[in-house]
């Protein structure tokens, strides 16, 4: 009997062949891995949180129709805004003052640090929970860029930037108002989520002190509050209920209403639309009116405070 020789060359395709299979089982692993840190920890169980129940709260054909309508008059308001804002204009009002603020105050930096340590311990918290999708709800966005204004230097880019967030932090104040703690469980959740909502208002009352780029435009001026209102409608109705359909997770409560919703029923988001275009409108001008007033204050104290000063010496 003669011995078979078996080449090397002839073991190389299924050697190939098993490399390439696992390769492929690797990569559906890291897939799949990646998506249990993103909302692997969204808990169908708590109401509100998410599920297939929470999915269906609505019926396809009501949430397509509210979905059109509101996206329609979203992009009108954006289109209006557009063309009644003249950015250079605003620009030339402010351009003296940016000289005075190029150069960086301590507060600015110790604001900057304590926003960053907050929002970094709000990013451990959704990584140890595997809930890192929540970060893509608008208080956390809006935190985000608030972190942008603080590190960045003065430009036309900031003004447009810091007035749009300005009339969008009506979303911190219904979530101080209507607090949804009931899936932080963590040691401390809690506390973040009011000290991070608070920050949101601490951030724009100091940039309203420095002026410049950060100066408000004229109370008449509804613009940027609708262009606001726009863009805000449109991220929800667009970019957040689509990526919770697909995952079924309540993204910012687009899926089903929240438990503390006082207007909970099918056409919650019907008055959704209604309140938050209501107090978007009114609540950036409150906030800068606030400020102002804040500011006189704070200007009448400290001078006469100086006044008694020299009156001792």
């Amino acid at each position: 009997m003669f011995r078979q020789e078996v080449s090397v060359t002839s073991l190389i395709a299924p050697c190939t062949y098993l490399f390439q299979y696992e390769k492929r089982n690797m990569s559906r692993y890291n897939i799949y891995s990646l998506l249990d840190w993103v909302y692997g920890g969204v808990d169908p169980k708590f109401e509100g949180n998410g599920g297939p129940e929470c999915a269906a709260f609505l019926s396809p054909r009501q949430r397509i129709a509210e979905s059109l309508l509101i996206l329609i008059v979203s992009l009108l308001e954006i289109v209006l805004a557009l063309k009644n804002i003249h950015i250079s204009k605003e620009l030339k009002g402010v351009g003296k003052d940016f000289t005075k603020l190029k150069e960086d105050s301590l507060g600015k930096n110790l604001l900057l640090v304590a926003l960053c340590m907050t929002f970094g311990v709000e990013v451990g918290f959704k990584f140890a929970t595997k809930t890192v999708i929540y970060l893509l709800n608008p208080c956390h966005v809006i935190t985000m860029v608030q972190i942008f204004l603080l590190a960045c230097p003065p430009c036309k880019a900031a003004m447009v930037v810091f007035r749009l967030q300005v009339h969008m932090l009506n979303g911190a104040l219904l979530a101080l108002m209507f607090p949804v703690v009931n899936t932080r469980l963590l040691p401390f959740e809690k506390e973040v989520y009011y000290i991070q909502h608070s920050m949101l208002y601490l951030v724009p009352l100091y940039l309203f002190r420095k002026g410049g780029v950060y100066k408000p435009e004229p109370l008449g001026d509804m613009w940027w509050a609708l262009l606001s209102n726009g863009i805000l409608f449109v991220y929800h109705f667009v970019f957040l209920q689509i990526l919770g359909l697909a995952t079924e997770v309540n993204l910012n409560n687009m899926l089903c209403p929240a438990v503390s919703d006082p207007f909970y029923g099918p056409w919650y988001r019907v008055w959704a639309t209604g309140h938050q275009t209501l107090l978007t409108l009114i609540h950036g001008k409150t906030l800068t009116l606030l400020s102002q007033h804040t500011g006189a204050i704070l200007g009448f104290t400290l001078d006469t405070l100086r006044l008694r000063s020299k009156k001792v010496v």
